[in-house]
């Protein structure tokens, strides 16, 4: 799971690169400390566990990116639901932000799973589930920087919902710098 956040990074930090031309000052907002973001990951429900969250803040493509992750898991065996949420701070590229955002409101239902435009609180977000890998997403953007990814593992896709509840969205957004 954390392989396609550092793809979403990556790719956030390239597109990036193309918006400021070589002698313009830097305007774009500082991300915020990943230490001011860890917080926001919950605890373990009962019954599950979490390791220990982690955060960093990376120059990709001239560009600073905060990313916050934490895993969670139910139980032991090979096929035990697991969950990861992930919040990443956006604000140094704002275009990205609404491209993105902009594409969620695309909707697709197939044998295989769907994809759907969501809110959450308010906030705009898509939700995909793919029936084959038992696998569920959520990317929910809050205050229009701060992206909340929560990617389940063999649990039902309605789980979704209870688990973007374990994140204090109004919090996050109250985070500045």
């Amino acid at each position: 799971m954390k392989t396609l956040v550092a793809a979403f990074v990556l790719a956030l930090g390239f597109a990036a690169v193309g918006l400021r031309a070589q002698n313009e000052p830097n305007l774009i907002p500082d991300v915020v400390d990943p230490a001011k973001l860890i917080p926001i990951l919950p605890e373990a429900p009962a019954g599950w566990t979490a390791e220990k969250a982690e955060g960093s803040s990376d120059d990709v493509g001239g560009f600073k990116i905060t990313n916050v992750h934490r895993d969670y898991r139910k139980g032991e065996a090979v096929d035990a639901p697991t969950a990861a949420i992930s919040i990443l701070d956006s604000v140094a590229n704002p275009d990205y932000v609404e491209a993105t955002s902009g594409a969620w409101k695309q909707r697709s239902e197939t044998p295989e799973g769907y994809g759907k435009s969501v809110t959450i609180d308010g906030n705009p977000g898509r939700e995909d589930y793919d029936k084959e890998r038992k696998q569920a997403s959520l990317w929910v953007m809050v205050a229009k920087r701060y992206f909340v990814q929560i990617e389940l593992q063999n649990q039902d896709p309605k789980e979704l919902q209870e688990w973007i509840k374990r994140v204090d969205l109004k919090k996050l957004a109250e985070i500045k710098k």
